[in-house]
């Protein structure tokens, strides 16, 4: 229940306040201190965005959080499955194991490296 309570005030929170204009919301340390963005720089801004379904400006915002998206809602569904079958679980070794995971630190990696010398 008071998840769900959580999630109900995170998305009216996001969806009718901009963290661009508002300034109640978090600021990144890591940009405030370095004046580098880091991979989750934007994201704020994005999930508004998404929530008022403007892919265009959140994909703008902080591209790794708009693709990874899909894989997020894949995981959460691996996670409530029940009953496993066999391939439910190589499906899922394979998309969340420890090769995945390493491949996945290398992506936001790069997307940091990246992000900020382009």
């Amino acid at each position: 229940m008071l998840i769900s309570i959580s999630f109900v005030a995170f998305y009216f929170i996001y969806s009718y306040f901009n963290p661009y204009k508002v300034d109640f919301f978090p600021k990144c340390p890591f940009l405030y201190l370095t004046g580098y963005k880091c991979p989750g720089c934007g994201s704020q801004r994005a999930i508004h965005y998404l929530f008022n379904f403007d892919i265009n400006h959140a994909f703008k915002e902080n591209m790794l959080l708009v693709i990874s998206i899909p894989y997020l809602i894949l995981g959460a569904y691996f996670d409530s499955i029940k009953v496993k079958t066999e391939k439910q679980l190589r499906v899922r070794k394979f998309l969340f194991g420890q090769k995945a995971i390493m491949v996945i630190l290398f992506i936001v990696i790069s997307f940091w490296i990246l992000r900020n010398i382009l």
